[in-house]
């Protein structure tokens, strides 16, 4: 790990209210704090939430990663043991979550065989662009080691672990040689989806309102997010992070992002000139084989997912019903 590296983190404060800190090796450090005697610290107030570090991130990116490197150089022991502090998701919350549909190589041909369907042909070769839905944001996020509620219109939530893209700049237009140029950094997604609510039951399926989003994608805590956002400039490479995820200590998912369809850099291009991102949004990429609905095994009350990301940390989460 560099000197300068760091996790940018909500926590909750010993009053309560969530606040913006920063994770190194073992501690966090309120962001306020870590300012110290910079440029910027006398506008410390600003800074209190991780929305409000990303809406400033050219100023507050340099500074940030400068509060790292001396907490491990002076080996002081500032701020709380990370074991002691409530993480909470790590944006509060998201202006906009899009979700990429069908991105990873390996996903699409789990889907294909479990649907007796023949292969899909690789997207690129006709001509076609990322596809991606919207998620709710505040009644969708929920921060890693909570316990998720399974909605009782429901038996079969499914899981699918996901790299998501926090946005740090504003962004309009781009091109994709440039687009990562605007990313803050990454976080883990669980982009839980009720496969029973797929479809609406005695719509034609050539209608235009056959298929039900909300209810499959936007029930109260269908995005779990964290533990935190790992920032871009200490991710060596985003197109081979490996990616895992467990439910009770069974593996499900073990994948890369190198099976990703398009890329990251493609995705936030494309998105980019549909509407403009903007610091805080949140862009979640796609999830690899090894879901629930390919198997015919969906989430149940006590079970416990754990979702890891190469380079950034593991998301845990429980479900009751």
């Amino acid at each position: 790990m560099r000197p300068e590296s760091y996790r940018l983190a909500s926590y909750a404060h010993r009053d309560g209210t969530p606040r913006a800190g920063i994770v190194v090796d073992d501690r966090i450090l309120d962001v306020v704090e870590a300012l110290g005697d910079t440029p910027i610290a006398a506008r410390a107030d600003e800074f209190t939430s991780v929305l409000a570090v990303l809406q400033h991130w050219s100023e507050t990116r340099p500074v940030l990663q400068q509060a790292a490197k001396q907490l491990r150089e002076r080996g002081a022991a500032r701020g709380s043991p990370l074991s002691e502090v409530q993480l909470l998701a790590p944006v509060l919350y998201p202006g906009v979550i899009l979700c990429a549909g069908a991105n990873y190589r390996d996903h699409v041909a789990e889907m294909s065989k479990a649907l007796n369907l023949p292969p899909e042909p690789d997207p690129h070769e006709r001509g076609l662009k990322p596809w991606h839905f919207v998620k709710a944001s505040a009644a969708c996020v929920r921060g890693t080691g909570s316990s998720i509620a399974l909605p009782a219109y429901s038996r079969k939530v499914d899981w699918e672990a996901e790299v998501a893209l926090v946005m740090g700049r504003e962004c309009r237009n781009v091109g994709v040689d440039r687009a990562l140029e605007y990313v803050a950094g990454l976080t883990i997604a669980n982009d839980l989806s009720a496969r029973d609510h797929l479809r609406r039951e005695g719509i034609a399926p050539e209608s235009p309102f056959r298929y039900d989003w909300l209810s499959q994608k936007c029930f109260d805590g269908a995005l779990p997010l964290g533990p935190w956002i790992a920032p871009l400039d200490d991710i060596d490479d985003v197109g081979r992070l490996g990616i895992k995820l467990w439910i009770n200590d069974e593996l499900m998912q073990d994948s890369s992002t190198a099976n990703m369809i398009f890329s990251m850099a493609e995705q936030v291009a494309h998105l980019s000139t549909r509407l403009t991102l903007r610091p805080g949004d949140v862009v979640v990429t796609g999830t690899p084989a090894g879901v629930g609905s390919a198997r015919g095994r969906f989430l149940q009350p006590g079970d416990r997912v754990r979702i890891w990301v190469e380079g950034v940390g593991e998301l845990t989460n429980s479900f009751t019903d």
